[in-house]
């Protein structure tokens, strides 16, 4: 996508407000082609736009890849001592399973252990959905957000949990519309102390906030 197209937050990082003409066009085409393929009528009424509309929501499903989770830790990262964890919890999901492009949508948990610094609580939330705006699996979505908050903040222990639903087991396939599937990732401190690890589990199996 083109620079141009996006507005600089200030933050380190970009958010896009605007979308690439020429991408939206290229994109529009192939729609256009696919509806006919279907056995649909591109220029009825319903549908005129739709290629258009397709584009545009593409081109802000997957904006993840314009983003550098890192520089948004980077722009809020504070020199603090404290070493107790710190949990953001029932951050919404939302991407796209790169085998079907379906979208698959839940929850994630994260938290970390400072070791000296800690970052701004929103940037969490804002480096799930960096990662969750592209095509993905929900498996390496949870190394990348674990990764990412490790190799930057370089905390004692980083913990992910996504619980997801896919709309590519509910809508298709095995058709099973209540599955929900859970996976988890761990560093430092989360994988060699239990009970801190069991801590982070309560916590998140909890409903109190």
């Amino acid at each position: 996508m083109a620079s141009g197209e996006h507005e600089a937050t200030g933050e380190g990082y970009e958010r896009i407000d605007q979308y690439d003409p020429k991408l939206l066009e290229r994109i529009s085409g192939h729609y256009g082609h696919i509806l006919k393929a279907i056995g649909e009528d591109p220029e009825r009424e319903g549908l005129k736009k739709t290629p258009e509309r397709v584009a545009k929501a593409l081109q802000y499903l997957t904006h993840g890849y314009d983003l550098d989770p890192a520089a948004i830790l980077r722009s809020a990262m504070f020199t603090e001592d404290y070493s107790q964890m710190v949990l953001v919890k029932d951050i919404e999901v939302y991407s796209m399973c790169e085998h079907h492009m379906l979208p698959f949508f839940g929850k994630a948990h994260v938290a970390y252990i400072p070791q000296g610094r800690i970052v701004g609580l929103s940037k969490i939330p804002r480096v799930v959905d960096a990662f969750a705006r592209r095509l993905q699996v929900q498996e390496r979505l949870t190394n990348e957000i674990r990764d990412c908050i490790q190799e930057t903040l370089q905390p004692m222990g980083v913990a992910v949990v996504l619980e997801c639903s896919h709309l590519c087991m509910q809508m298709r396939g095995i058709q099973k519309q209540n599955s929900v599937t859970t996976t988890s990732a761990f560093t430092g401190i989360f994988l060699s102390d239990h009970r801190t690890r069991e801590e982070f589990i309560k916590l998140v199996s909890s409903r109190l906030h």
